[in-house]
């Protein structure tokens, strides 16, 4: 879905209205009190300003309890926007529910060894797990074995922590070309090493030949967190800056387009990369003064400035022309139709960070070539609460949603 229908969708004005995202089913009034339902939903809604129906709206859609109304799993709900928040709310975390898993980070934080249940004196661990299903699965950059490796490492980077030790579990299809997993084999092998990580771990199951594409990898990774203080989207306050490393879509358009399925050629490359060493430069730089950090992958940018959004209730405000991207990218970006806000990046992080802080965070990304390129590409304001809008080139406005789905499937 195109972010164009999202905006339509959400900006609906029928007296159904009820023009809620694609992947939240609410619940239906009874026959005995929907027209007192529909005078209670409209009470007051002649005082308000066209604007400020709209965004009531979307509030109010946002606090219905989430539910799957697909009766199987589609692509859409593996591609990191609304349908997988609503399959891991719905599904998951309403089954898994409990405090560690509740702050839905890159990955959880846990104390082991405390002498009380407040952990005082224990060990402060970050642990994470992903799985890899791109295709292809080699392409210009990189291939799924370093993406495994840097994928897990960089979850555990925007924890804090500095990683340590992975696992790696295979799932593999019957006549695999062994030529080919040695090779990706080879690839994580040098990953490893490059992240000073060691792969201490894993498992590995065949399936029959069609009933897996090639090669599929599971990881898990557990890192130390050695700084105090939490990084979470919860923590963002008006005002803080929001900062990207680097330019953003390159690793999406790159495995598109390896895919030969579009009649374009770019010179563009995977980004994927160990990101661990930049955030330790970035935490030393400003020990007190980084609310979050993430990976832009699945979803892009413009999910996680939601997620920030919603979690802090604040206004992301986003400036088109200060968001770093190649000329490439933005071209092929064009002819797929997409925009570049919603493309992968696997080596690329978005920080939200004190303005006080801004100039020397920024100061200490560009001081490695992994953020040379690193901008400011906005600020959070007040007001209106949980929606994140862009200041486009042209000088106008408009919402940025995270979108259903995923236009550009399995690309990590």
């Amino acid at each position: 879905m195109s972010e164009r229908s999202e905006l339509t969708i959400g900006h609906s004005s029928s007296a159904s209205e009820a023009s809620t995202p694609s992947d939240v089913t609410p619940a239906a009034p009874s026959r005995a009190n929907w027209a007192e339902q529909a005078v209670a939903d409209h009470a007051g809604a002649e005082h308000l300003t066209r604007e400020e129906q709209v965004l009531a709206r979307i509030e109010k859609a946002r606090r219905k309890k989430s539910r799957v109304k697909e009766e199987r799993i589609t692509l859409s709900h593996g591609a990191g926007g609304k349908a997988t928040h609503t399959l891991i709310d719905a599904v998951f975390l309403d089954a898994f529910r409990n405090p560690v898993l509740e702050a839905m980070e890159d990955g959880a934080s846990v104390t082991i060894g405390g002498a009380d249940e407040s952990g005082a004196g224990g060990v402060r661990l970050a642990f994470t797990t992903d799985s890899y299903v791109v295709h292809p699965l080699f392409f210009p950059g990189g291939d799924i074995g370093d993406l495994a490796v840097n994928g897990t490492v960089n979850d555990l980077a925007m924890c804090g922590a500095r990683p340590l030790y992975l696992s790696a579990g295979f799932i593999l299809e019957e006549g695999f070309p062994v030529a080919d997993l040695q090779r990706i084999v080879d690839s994580m092998a040098k990953a490893a090493t490059a992240a000073g990580v060691q792969i201490v771990t894993g498992d590995t199951k065949v399936v029959e030949r069609g009933k897996c594409d090639g090669c599929y990898i599971n990881t898990a990774g557990v890192g130390v967190l050695e700084r105090p203080g939490l990084l979470s989207a919860a923590t963002a306050k008006p005002g803080d800056k929001i900062i990207v490393s680097g330019e953003i879509g390159d690793h999406g358009v790159t495995v598109m387009l390896a895919r030969g399925e579009l009649d374009i050629e770019a010179d563009v490359v995977s980004d994927t990369a160990p990101l661990h060493e930049l955030v330790a430069d970035l935490l030393d730089a400003v020990p007190d003064g980084v609310r979050l950090l993430r990976d832009a992958t699945r979803g892009g940018v413009a999910t996680i400035l939601n997620e920030v959004a919603v979690a802090s209730q604040v206004a992301v405000i986003v400036d088109e022309a200060s968001v770093p991207v190649q000329e490439v990218v933005t071209g092929a970006s064009e002819l797929l139709g997409i925009d570049p806000l919603y493309v992968a990046c696997e080596g690329r992080l978005v920080t939200i960070v004190d303005p006080a802080h801004a100039d020397a965070a920024l100061a200490a990304l560009r001081s490695r070539p992994l953020g040379e390129k690193a901008a400011v590409i906005g600020e959070l304001k007040d007001d209106p609460p949980g929606l994140v809008l862009l200041r486009t080139s042209f000088g106008g406005t408009r919402i940025v949603d995270m979108l259903v789905g995923d236009p550009l499937p399995r690309i990590c």
